[in-house]
């Protein structure tokens, strides 16, 4: 896991005060494996930048986190590349996978078994992208570090 900043701790030249990156093969465990890998940066948020992450902030960068990673192993072959990437405000995940497939959330179906994945990301998440690459996907959600609803001060 790495930062990057100006040395200074300040943002760095692209605006994050944190990055870090993940890769898995897909294999068993790389779920739970990424979902401790941005616990641990967003703990490490905390600790280095003395942001306040709130408890919602945690728990749904974590479930983001296993949807996406989850549909990338489920449906995409090869590695699964996860990104993260924090300001004062937000945190983005992003996960690229091999398969140029563009996915769209379906319409709510309370009867219908499995993907949900995301029609789950799209309610919890304040943004979300997706960008065909030269090679695959990349999928980038941005969730809000504090509760406050968007467009308020605390």
């Amino acid at each position: 896991m790495g930062s990057h900043d100006d040395g200074d701790g300040c943002r760095g030249s692209d605006g994050h005060l944190m990055r870090t990156g993940f890769a898995t093969g897909g294999g068993d465990g790389c779920i739970a494996d990424a979902r401790r890998h941005a616990t641990a940066f967003l703990e490490q948020a905390r600790a280095d930048h003395h942001l306040s992450v709130s408890a919602r902030a945690l728990d749904l960068t974590q479930l983001v986190v296993s949807e996406l990673v989850t549909n990338a192993c489920k449906y995409a072959p090869g590695p699964v590349l996860l990104e993260l990437r924090l300001t004062l405000e937000t945190v983005d995940v992003m996960v690229w996978d091999s398969d140029p497939t563009v996915p769209e959330a379906r319409i709510a179906d309370p009867g219908r078994i499995g993907q949900h994945g995301l029609e789950i990301v799209k309610a919890v998440a304040q943004d979300l992208e997706i960008h065909r690459e030269p090679v695959g996907k990349r999928i980038r959600a941005r969730i809000a570090l504090s509760d406050a609803p968007p467009g308020t001060t605390t």
